[in-house]
């Protein structure tokens, strides 16, 4: 979980996964939303995948990348802990 927070910390990953909940996109296809480098925008699908936040899948002669959601499911799950029974309130 902490290379997903650690990954969740940046604001451009988080604009990529703003953009993979609308659809499956490609390396290409996500960083024509931005004004950074293609490779920039690898680091950070690799920083991503390493946190298993995103799948990549080769389909014919392109790379997809996708949301893992089980990650984000425990995430959510974790964070649910929190309001509990038995948690103190404000």
């Amino acid at each position: 979980m902490h290379e997903a927070f650690k990954a969740l910390a940046d604001p451009t990953r988080r604009k990529i996964l703003d953009l993979l909940k609308e659809q499956d996109l490609t390396a290409g296809e996500i960083a024509n939303h931005f004004q950074v480098s293609k490779p920039s925008i690898s680091q950070h699908l690799k920083l991503l995948k390493a946190a298993h936040l995103v799948h990549d899948e080769k389909k014919g002669q392109f790379v997809y990348y996708s949301l893992n959601l089980t990650i984000f499911q425990e995430l959510l799950s974790w964070t649910m802990g929190f309001f509990e029974k038995g948690g103190k309130q404000p």
